[in-house]
């Protein structure tokens, strides 16, 4: 799963996705805004067939916290 978020984060962000690992921090390390961070979300539910709601945004600071996430939601990539 790392992998694919990897993917998807570098596609998204326009980093590179050799630079992500799970303690990566959207804010602090790859300097995600608020519209980053929904674009990114608007297509983790495409990717994954669910929705995130808002107010659980604030919970997911860093990519292992979205793969957890998806894990305790049944995703498993």
């Amino acid at each position: 799963m790392l992998e694919r978020m990897r993917e998807m984060i570098a596609e998204q962000l326009n980093c590179e996705a050799e630079t992500i690992t799970a303690d990566t921090s959207f804010k602090d390390d790859l300097g995600a805004d608020s519209l980053d961070l929904f674009e990114l979300v608007m297509a983790l539910e495409d990717e994954y067939n669910l929705e995130i709601p808002a107010e659980e945004l604030n919970d997911l600071n860093t990519v292992g916290d979205v793969i957890e996430y998806l894990k305790d939601r049944g995703v498993d990539a």
